[in-house]
């Protein structure tokens, strides 16, 4: 298992991509085990995956060793409360025809080796492609909202308005999903 360092802690909160990405070999079991227990009708595995992922990198933005967690245990809490608040989401009454429809086709075999080492660099090239994809401002913004705050106190934090904030989730969340951001 790797160790974490605060220099490879420093590193990755500076962005460098190898230090991100030994943070994220090493929070992966934590993630994974998050990941499946928060599965549910309208929540996927790979969805909640990606939620921990982003709890971790708010973890790692916002971790400071003078609180006096390990940034282990302070990170496996800001993961926990990614996955819990997407499975809350993914619970509510609006997603219910969704949660409860069946899908058109069999659940798909284990995943093999070459399929995990695919998915693997997947998620690497996902990681790289999150760091790139949000301006400084937005990714502020995402770790004072994975922090628990509201969309005021991150205005004030941060010295804009509560609907830049909002506008600043809004245009994140569409990225980190696919979709096609506005600039």
């Amino acid at each position: 298992m790797i160790h974490l360092t605060p220099q490879t802690l420093a590193r990755a909160r500076a962005g460098q991509e190898a230090a991100v990405a030994a943070v994220l070999t090493h929070m992966m079991p934590l993630l994974r085990r998050a990941a499946a227990r928060a599965v549910c009708p309208g929540l996927e595995f790979d969805d909640a995956l990606q939620e921990g992922i982003i709890g971790l990198f708010g973890a790692i933005k916002t971790y400071h060793a003078a609180g006096g967690a390990s940034f282990e245990t302070y990170a496996a809490v800001c993961i926990r409360n990614a996955v819990t608040a997407a499975r809350r989401a993914a619970g509510r009454k609006k997603n219910a025809p969704l949660n409860q429809s069946l899908p058109l086709e069999d659940a798909a075999p284990a995943p093999g080796p070459e399929e995990l080492a695919i998915r693997r660099e997947q998620l690497r090239s996902t990681v790289a492609d999150i760091q790139t994809r949000l301006s400084p401002f937005e990714r502020e913004v995402l770790a004072a909202h994975l922090a628990g705050g509201s969309y005021r106190q991150i205005a004030r934090q941060l010295g804009c308005t509560p609907k830049a904030v909002e506008n600043a989730l809004v245009r994140l969340r569409r990225k980190l999903r696919g979709g096609h951001p506005t600039h």
